[in-house]
């Protein structure tokens, strides 16, 4: 029986102290016990958790549409920072995609893990070589291929799939 999600992340984020990008994303669609699980990790670590779309479309009201696509790496960025935690838990990114913000949704999130370990739910996919958001043909749609994160399946109950750098590691 597989480790719940929580442990899983857990068990991943030591794997990424000495990576370039302290990154570990939990994929899957809605309903997978993504939010269920940052909240576990923020109750057990007191690590705190961002609600990006909230948190995000508060501050980018204030400013002008011109003005929110050269501001919200910025803003996220600060964000971050202000939580001064070596471990910050990220959960609805989707505003991230939007096409008006024109962001690269999985670099911004690498460079937010620089100095400081990110999990985040991702809402898409991740098929073993190409993470994605959407359906091709959707305006907001993503594909990667071999990510530089750590990646966890959410709600795969048969099996653990994490990769670093694109390289299996469990």
């Amino acid at each position: 029986m597989p480790a719940p999600l929580a442990s899983q992340i857990e068990d991943v984020l030591p794997r990424t102290r000495d990576a370039y990008y302290k990154l570990v994303l939990a994929v899957g669609p809605a309903r997978t016990g993504k939010t269920a699980m940052l909240t576990e990790l923020a109750d057990q670590h007191s690590w705190p958790r961002l609600n990006v779309n909230l948190c995000l479309s508060e501050r980018l009201l204030e400013l002008t549409h011109r003005q929110r696509a050269t501001r919200v790496a910025g803003i996220l960025d600060d964000m971050v920072r202000r939580e001064n935690s070596e471990v910050v838990l990220l959960d609805n990114i989707e505003l991230l995609f939007a096409e008006e913000l024109a962001q690269d949704p999985l670099r911004l999130l690498q460079s937010l893990s620089r100095n400081r370990a990110i999990i985040a739910a991702w809402p898409g996919g991740f098929d073993g070589a190409y993470l994605t958001y959407a359906e091709p043909g959707h305006p907001e749609a993503r594909r990667y291929q071999t990510p530089q994160a750590v990646i966890v399946k959410a709600g795969d109950i048969d099996q653990l799939e994490a990769q670093s750098l694109g390289e299996e590691i469990i």
